[in-house]
């Protein structure tokens, strides 16, 4: 079903807005016409919004954790059973091909049933081990920070619009969202069937406009920031939290590589790099636009993944017949074309590709494969998100893991080989915060048990596992002391006590079980 410019205004009748004239447009990424509007935030609104949002967040927190926990159930199972609005949504707002928006299905769900089923193990209080052992008792508590302000990109619209928001909520947090300005109605769907499942009405406020307008005063309203987006834009946000001292976690850019080994099943790695290079049209910062292919297989490798690239379907079709879909708009078209005439001009070779295409929608790009790309172009080092992979001949293992870490950033890289172990030891050589082993990214970003982020320029922070719900609490520790106190007491000279304690610690050096 194709949602209608009604069901639209619904959600956009839920960003409360002072001046209901002041409107934004949404633009269609399969067409390039209008799809909808949004009220245009102003930072008084922002201001607003964050008050509705604390208001109710006390009593929120109040509730028991397993009570929120059902909360993310209740959302999971509604997820899956209205999933059919949500994907023509995504596919509408962002132009991405219907597989790869199941994804963000994928993703949420699997992030709110991980949150329920461990929220409590995570946030009940822990005993603690104490400096006198039995004598103190030692207790830690997770607080919520009181208010989250995320800002997320356009490249995810549902994923990144609700998945870090649910381990805030959970934890007792309200939530301050601000979704991209090209694709606010998906993070808006999946605030109403949070409402849906249980969550007060209120507890997350949306508000929609551009982060150079709204960016600074969600941070100044918050008490913690998630941000998704580009390193250039993560640098100033980190420094505007840093003047408010709340803490912040940023997911950044990525020029991400694929180490293809001597060793590896050719068929495999191709099928592996299409998926890793074109998913979500390369709009994706954990997707690949570095390959590393050793001389013993590069013909090989090089003839079946331009043939495998040239028999994509492209598509706009909101069904899963598509292996990709269009890029964003415009800028983005513009930024990718770019990048691929600077290449050919400077003496890249295209393989495959290369090739705007008006005929199937205005923003449609053919998958895009390059060999003999230097230093000189534009996309050897710099981060084009779009359906484009340059290829690199190395003569050694070495020398791919130097080329591949030679780089300012370090999020998501993939290594293809027939040993696992040997894999693993690559692996744990490369700069990246996560590195899949014959896989392209899924592996890593769906084991949500898991901490996913960036090293080096990618990004400050994780999500996922245990960082991704204990980041949006304020830790406590209780120390409580029984019988003698920590330091000296009254009746046993300093001296004495120096030497008592001294032989003490030796002991308890020895001690099994003492940390």
């Amino acid at each position: 079903m194709t949602a209608t410019m009604t069901q639209l205004d619904a959600l956009a009748a839920r960003v409360e807005a002072a001046d209901p004239h002041a409107r934004m447009e949404v633009t269609n990424a399969m067409t390039g016409r209008p799809l909808g509007t949004v009220p245009r935030c102003t930072a008084a609104d922002v201001a607003t919004a964050a008050q509705r949002a604390r208001a109710v967040q006390a009593a929120w927190a109040a509730r028991p954790i397993r009570d929120r926990a059902n909360v993310l159930r209740r959302f999971h199972d509604l997820v899956l059973k209205r999933q059919d609005e949500v994907l023509d949504l995504i596919q509408l707002e962002n132009g991405k091909a219907r597989r790869h928006a199941f994804e963000e299905i994928l993703d949420v769900c699997l992030t709110a049933r991980y949150y329920a089923n461990t929220a409590a193990g995570y946030l009940g209080p822990k005993r603690r081990q104490g400096v006198q052992l039995a004598l103190t008792k030692v207790t830690e508590l997770h607080h919520p920070k009181g208010l989250v302000g995320i800002i997320s990109p356009w490249n995810y619209p549902l994923t990144l619009g609700i998945s870090d928001a649910l381990p805030a909520l959970v934890a007792g947090n309200a939530v301050l969202a601000k979704p991209d300005q090209q694709t606010p109605f998906s993070a808006l769907w999946a605030v109403t069937l949070l409402e849906a499942a249980g969550m007060p009405p209120g507890l997350v406020q949306v508000v929609t406009g551009s982060g150079s307008e709204l960016g600074t005063p969600i941070i100044d309203h918050s008490d913690y920031l998630m941000f998704t987006g580009s390193t250039a834009v993560g640098r100033i946000v980190a420094g505007q939290a840093g003047e408010r001292l709340i803490d912040c976690s940023m997911e950044l850019g990525g020029k991400n590589a694929l180490l293809v080994l001597d060793d590896a099943n050719v068929t495999k790695a191709v099928t592996g790099a299409i998926r890793a290079a074109f998913s979500n049209t390369g709009q994706l910062c954990i997707s690949v636009e570095r390959i590393y292919v050793p001389v013993t297989l590069w013909d090989d490798f090089t003839t079946r993944f331009a043939a495998a690239a040239k028999a994509m379907k492209l598509s706009a079709a909101l069904d899963y017949s598509a292996d990709m879909g269009s890029l964003i708009s415009e800028k983005q078209l513009k930024t990718v074309t770019g990048h691929v005439e600077d290449a050919v001009a400077k003496g890249a070779t295209v393989l495959a590709g290369g090739r705007a295409r008006p005929d199937l929608g205005p923003y449609f790009y053919e998958p895009t494969i390059l060999s003999g790309v230097s230093d000189d172009m534009t996309a050897f080092a710099e981060e084009t998100f779009g359906p484009v992979v340059s290829l690199y001949r190395v003569d050694s293992e070495e020398e791919a893991i130097e080329r591949a870490n030679d780089s300012a950033y370090g999020l998501n890289f993939s290594v293809w080989t027939a040993d696992p172990k040997r894999g693993r030891r690559v692996a744990a050589r490369l700069q990246a915060g996560t590195v899949n082993v014959n896989e392209a990214y899924a592996a890593a970003w769906a084991s949500v048990d898991a901490p996913m982020g960036g090293m080096k320029a990618s990004g400050l922070g994780r999500r996922h596992g245990e960082h991704g719900i204990l980041k949006y609490t304020e830790p406590q520790t209780i120390a409580t002391e029984r019988l003698l106190p920590v330091g000296a007491p009254t009746w046993l000279e300093p001296g004495r006590y120096a030497r008592v304690m001294t032989t003490g610690l030796r002991a308890l050096k020895r001690l099994p079980g003492v940390k």
